[in-house]
This record gives C-alpha cells, structure tokens and sequence, in this order.
C-alpha cells in the first residue's frame, strides 16, 4: 500500500510542477504543440526515472560510504547532464522532428528544477531504492500528466479569442494556475 501511496502523492497530490511549482521553465516552453508536450514528456520520464534511481545508488554507496555527502549537488547535476546527453543524442539519430520541435528544451531538462528536485527529495525523505524508483516515476508520470493537459489547453486557447493584454504568456500563466488549483484539490487524499 506505502508505494501506491507514494505514486498518488506523486502524481496529483505533491504534483512537482503545479504543487511543488519546479520545472515551468519546460512546462510554459514546451506546452504549445501537443507534439512537443509528449515528446518532453517522456524525455522527462526516462531522465527522472534514471536519475532517481542512479542518484540513490550514487547517494547511497558511493557519497554516505566515503562520507563525502557535501559533493551530492554536483553528483547529482553530473548524473543529469549525462543522462540528458544521451536522450539528446537518440532523439537527433532517432525523431529528428522531435529534437528539433524541442529546441533548446531538450538540453535545459539538464537544469531543470524538478529532476534536481525529485532526486533531492527522494534522498531527504531516506526512501529506499524501490520507494525511491516509485517516487521518481509518479513525479515524472505527474510533470507529464500536468504538460500534457496544459498543452491540450493551450492548443484550445489558441483557437479562441482571447483579448490582447492576455495573448501568450499571461493567458498561459493563468490557465497554469487554474490547472495547480484543480490539482489542489487532491490534498489530504493520501
């Protein structure tokens, strides 16, 4: 019951962009085409999910033994910046449309709060390895959930007429909040 706990809380509850509010810098960039919004979304899935769990090991074994734990920030941005490499290098090979829909999206997932931030919060709650694979699953399945019902919005938005102080960013700004206050209301669920 505790991992399907941790995958709700995950996924609606503790949502790592719109109740946690890290990674909008992908989340407002990359929400204009349902194309691009699945495409960052599962490049999120497989970065978040690997570093959760190479992170852990990383923590675990290799910084707690050698009583090193004040090098955690920057082994974790090594871990990230790698796996962030090789998911640029098969997108180029593999879905060159895709690499290039994403634009400069695809390296910033590199700094992206919420992978940072997902891998932080898995060591800090001293989850352990399969906690911690679950926990970085229902963060990544919940950026995307919450990416890819922005873009369907903001795909609607753009057939609507809206007026001209809310055109683009400011209309996106706040149909994103309206989205964080539906997620609201799945607090104190689990």
């Amino acid at each position: 019951m505790e991992l399907f706990e941790i995958f709700i809380a995950g996924v609606f509850i503790n949502n790592i962009l719109l109740a946690q509010f890290l990674g909008n810098c992908p989340f407002l960039g990359t929400s204009k085409k349902m194309e691009t919004a699945v495409g960052m979304s599962m490049a999120v899935i497989f970065v978040l999910v690997m570093a959760g769990m190479i992170t852990w090991i990383v923590d675990t074994y290799l910084l707690k033994a050698l009583d090193v734990e004040y090098l955690r920030t920057v082994s974790f941005i090594l871990v990230i910046a790698s796996l962030v490499q090789f998911v640029e290098m098969f997108l180029k090979k593999s879905i060159p449309g895709l690499y290039a829909g994403l634009g400069i999206f695809l390296p910033l997932i590199t700094t992206n709060c919420a992978v940072m931030g997902a891998c932080l919060l898995n060591i800090s709650k001293e989850y352990s390895f399969l906690n911690a694979l679950v926990s970085s699953f229902s963060y990544a399945v919940g950026f995307g959930l919450a990416l890819i019902l922005f873009a369907g919005v903001r795909e609607r938005i753009n057939l609507a007429r809206v007026p001209k102080p809310l055109q683009d960013t400011s209309i996106g700004l706040v149909t994103a909040g309206i989205i964080a206050l539906t997620f609201m209301s799945f607090k104190g669920m689990v």
